[in-house]
């Protein structure tokens, strides 16, 4: 029956490993490759430049859809934007300028972040404006008026404006009906934004308004997420609640319409950054999420309020907010209190699994602050959760431990019954019952430590807080794989094995992914050698595939398993010394290395 649990555990593992290849690397790879024969194609493509709202202004164009935000439809006016003016955003985390034609956000680099861990590395651009390949802005207009502003619109403001944090700018524009527009703009020290319109009617008559947002994108990133992982439209409204639109995904469906509703949230997001137009709570708008063809290809996630009555003389209120920046946990958990944003946090992609995930993360985040480095709060949170599950886990090995103790006992159960099964199973049985043995025990540890690699795998892939989070010597970021090279000798030999076609991946060992080869090698070994040939192949060379396999994984996961190895090992001889079993790791190690003979002579 060990024999038969060896196996099972073996082959469930075998499967995990080949599910984690496919989904990794396999997945991506295609998927990369898909993308850059659509890159190519785009690139084929005539680049006109600004958009205007298909709406009747004078740059012309077609009604609205109902119900939905206007379609954007292509002109060749971006120098006549440019032209327009910008207003400078300077805040500590933002650097970047506000376009004055349609008040668009179209110009933002974040300050605090780096493209690589260099030192020289340019800062983090994350919005570009139209006429740009990578084209990628937000903006808020207003329809179902002539003259109303909306992307071609050029706004006035006071000369030598700068929007800081501490200094909000004010919008100015009056429509040829008389109707008067005020915005102010104002920015906190971080990544949100709060745009409060007042409009004035002084047309004579009643006019009705319907405002919209929109975050507009004309590329997807350079690398196709993984599987782990959503990058693409998102949005929390109505009943539908968390909306995740995946590029691939919106390229068939051509556009997603949600129900209505009257709170919320919606943009695109990456892998660590994010844009999103926040409608003011309370009033309803129609969600909608397009990827348009005409022209430039692009992705767009808008909102349309219903209209809003606005009688001659009076004054009507608009209230949005617009967030572009760093997916940090903690500031998208003080936005979501402090203006009311139901699910901000779900910009974060925690997965299936959060509430494993998330309090991983807190843990990990809560003992950096105490010890001042991620790699340290990894191996701290390593010891807390072997803590946890210690009595699981002691009572797991204290179980093998006696099952090894009454091998000589099953050796004669097996040998008295023969090839009577049911009657050599009873007995067992009985043993088992007798010296308070259960069979399967030895699977939970295995079992425990699944989930905890799979949520900690997902906490240093996708907080920003993991982003170039170094650790000790030639580690300087723990959510990278590790860079060192074994198979060159760390450089002295003049040739790169990740650059080798097809096992790149797999001869690209690193310091680290080897100590964790090493270290399960020996946790295996503390075990004896099972007796069928096949098992004992498995046994000997899982961790050798483990350790090309996770060669590529992020140090910070290959650095947990190792320590996790470690940890099993100290845990596992304590126990097993108590119940008075043999630790069979000495004797398997001259097994291997001596000869078999002289293990048995040995024995």
């Amino acid at each position: 029956m060990e024999n038969n649990r060896n196996l099972f555990i073996t082959i469930i593992l075998s499967v995990v490993i080949l599910a984690a290849w496919q989904i990794f690397y396999i997945g991506p790879k295609i998927e990369a490759e898909k993308q850059a024969q659509i890159e190519q194609q785009a690139t084929q493509q005539t680049e006109t430049a600004a958009e205007t709202p298909a709406t009747t202004t004078e740059a012309g164009g077609t009604a609205p859809q109902a119900g939905t935000a206007p379609v954007m439809s292509e002109t060749a006016a971006d120098t006549a934007a440019e032209s327009a003016g910008r207003i400078t955003i300077d805040t500590p985390a933002l650097t970047g300028s506000i376009n004055l034609r349609g008040a668009r956000f179209d110009d933002l680099k974040l300050k605090q972040y780096r493209e690589t861990i260099k030192k020289d590395s340019p800062i983090v651009t994350l919005l570009q404006p139209a006429a740009d390949p990578n084209g990628y802005f937000g903006e808020y207009g207003y329809i179902g008026v002539d003259g109303a502003p909306a992307a071609d619109t050029v706004w006035q403001a006071p000369d030598g404006a700068t929007l800081t944090q501490d200094s909000p700018v004010e919008l100015t524009y009056t429509a040829p009906n008389g109707l008067v527009f005020k915005r102010t703009v104002s920015v906190d020290d971080k990544y949100m934004f709060q745009i409060k319109d007042s409009v004035t009617n002084s047309s004579g008559a009643a006019v009705a308004l319907q405002q919209y947002g929109r975050v507009t994108r004309y590329s997807k990133p350079e690398k196709p997420p993984i599987y782990v992982l959503h990058e693409g439209l998102i949005g929390v409204t109505g009943d539908e609640g968390l909306t995740e639109i995946k590029y691939t995904k919106i390229e068939k469906e051509g556009e997603v319409k949600p129900g209505k509703s009257t709170d919320g949230w919606l943009g695109i997001t990456d892998k660590y950054w994010a844009v999103t137009v926040i409608p003011e709570d309370g009033k309803s708008f129609q969600p909608h999420y397009a990827y348009y063809t005409e022209g430039r290809t692009r992705y767009q996630s808008d909102f349309l309020t219903d209209p809003v009555t606005i009688n001659a003389g009076d004054t009507a209120q608009f209230d949005n907010l617009f967030f572009a920046g760093a997916k940090i946990s903690t500031l998208l958990d003080g936005y979501k209190e402090k203006y009311n944003i139901r699910l901000f946090e779900k910009l974060i992609d925690w997965g299936w699994f959060f509430f494993i995930t998330r309090p991983m993360f807190q843990l990990i985040d809560f003992l950096y602050h105490f010890l001042g480095n991620f790699g340290l709060a990894i191996l701290a949170t390593t010891v807390i959760v072997k803590a946890v599950f210690f009595p699981l886990a002691n009572m797991s090995y204290a179980s093998m431990a006696r099952m090894k103790v009454v091998q000589p006992k099953m050796a004669e159960i097996k040998e008295k019954f023969g090839d009577d099964r049911e009657k050599m199973q009873k007995a067992m049985m009985e043993l088992y019952k007798t010296e308070k043995i259960n069979p399967v025990a030895g699977c939970w540890p295995m079992l425990i430590q699944i989930p905890v690699f799979f949520s900690l795998y997902k906490v240093i892939y996708i907080t920003i807080e993991m982003r170039q989070a170094p650790f000790f010597g030639w580690i300087q970021d723990l959510s990278a794989p590790d860079p060192s090279h074994v198979l060159n000798l760390f450089g002295l030999l003049p040739y790169d094995p990740s650059a080798i076609p097809v096992f790149g991946t797999f001869l690209a060992i690193g310091v680290w992914p080897l100590i964790m080869g090493i270290t399960m090698f020996l946790q295996m070994r503390m075990n004896p050698t099972p007796p069928d040939p096949t098992q004992a192949m498995i046994f000997t060379w899982m961790p050798l595939i483990f350790m090309f396999m996770l060669s590529s994984f992020p140090a910070g996961l290959v650095i947990y398993w190792a320590w996790n190895n470690t940890l099993s090992i100290i845990q596992q001889g304590i126990i097993m010394k108590r119940n008075g079993a043999k630790i069979e790791l000495f004797d398997n190690l001259k097994g291997l290395f001596g000869g078999k003979k002289k293990a048995d002579a040995a024995k």
